[in-house]
């Protein structure tokens, strides 16, 4: 999920510095930005520590954004540092400061995992394969006892706080693309399911966000969104990596789609339908809340203008997985 821009942050030798204050034993560190990430400033490390050289993924809310929600990166690096003692692969988190220290904002420092991103992976893992580890990996995340979570405190996300969640970012997505989601929002809150167990939901569960090794999950990464539900959101979410199919518009992890009915079947949940239909109303609000702030100028990525039919196609779908 994105975040609007506020200040312009400083370069890279000033960030470079600061974080060479703030890390110890850390010499000569580097810092290169990753341009294809979309979760506030993400940069490559490089640095000098204990006698070795170190590599290490840095990320940074925007200049100037409130620490809460996809800001918040100091409870991200909280989750993932919590985690590393449970059966999840994370990232390493070699240090985090919810403190304005680098540049004026928090930050949380990660070794970098070795591993395969999805085009690699896919070289390695057929499709199936590929999916029924992301599948298990699921299963391991919402195994963990929510004490265990790093957020355990933090209230449980009931399935209506989802759906009103979602609504209140589809208000500001283009209106000709969203005109059937409040018809699909009051199906959501008159269905409700009876409320499962509370797991730690990932929130944005998708092969881009996996680091692959020896046929299984290396590290699940970016968790700006988790929080405690009582849903199997997180599956559904891979599942519409075949539900997109049909739009016939690019989007990343197409390469790993397998047919609908053997995730439905590896995702084994019961209520599932709506879980489904959920998720489409979720990730609709999503991409036409990014494609309304490009058309805005407020975040410049012409790759929503690419999804105008994916955006309603996903309001028809839940439509149809709650008739």
């Amino acid at each position: 999920m994105t975040t609007e821009p506020t200040a312009r942050p400083s370069g890279l030798p000033v960030l470079a510095a600061a974080l060479e204050a703030a890390w110890p034993g850390a010499r000569d560190v580097s810092l290169r930005a990753i341009p294809d990430s979309h979760s506030g400033f993400t940069y490559w490390v490089e640095a000098e520590r204990e006698g070795r050289r170190t590599e290490a993924v840095l990320r940074l809310p925007p200049s100037g954004a409130r620490p809460v929600g996809p800001a918040d990166v100091a409870r991200q690096a909280r989750i993932m540092d919590t985690l590393a003692s449970t059966p999840v692969p994370v990232p390493e988190i070699l240090a985090f400061s919810a403190d304005p220290v680098i540049d004026g904002r928090p930050f949380v420092l990660m070794a970098k995992v070795e591993g395969d991103h999805l085009n690699t992976a896919l070289e390695r893992m057929t499709p199936h394969a590929l999916m029924r580890a992301a599948f298990e990996t699921i299963d391991l995340i919402g195994a963990v006892p929510p004490p265990a979570t790093g957020i355990g405190d933090e209230p449980v996300t009931e399935p209506a706080a989802e759906v009103r969640r979602w609504a209140a970012l589809r208000e500001r997505a283009p209106a000709e693309l969203v005109h059937r989601a409040p018809e699909l929002e009051a199906k959501l809150l008159g269905g409700t399911p009876a409320p499962g167990r509370v797991r730690l939901v990932h929130g944005d569960y998708h092969p881009g966000n996996l680091v692959f090794r020896g046929g299984a999950v290396a590290a699940v990464l970016d968790w700006e969104i988790a929080h405690l539900g009582v849903t199997a959101s997180d599956k559904a979410g891979l599942c519409l990596l075949a539900i997109r199919e049909r739009f016939g518009e690019r989007y990343s992890g197409a390469a790993a789609a397998i047919p609908l009915a053997d995730m439905v079947a590896m995702a084994d949940e019961s209520h599932f339908e709506y879980v489904l239909a959920a998720t489409c109303h979720k990730y609709a609000a999503i991409l036409g809340y990014n494609l309304g702030l490009h058309r805005r100028g407020r975040r410049i990525d012409p790759v929503y203008e690419g999804l105008t039919r994916t955006i309603p196609g996903l309001i028809d779908v839940g439509m149809e997985l709650m008739a």
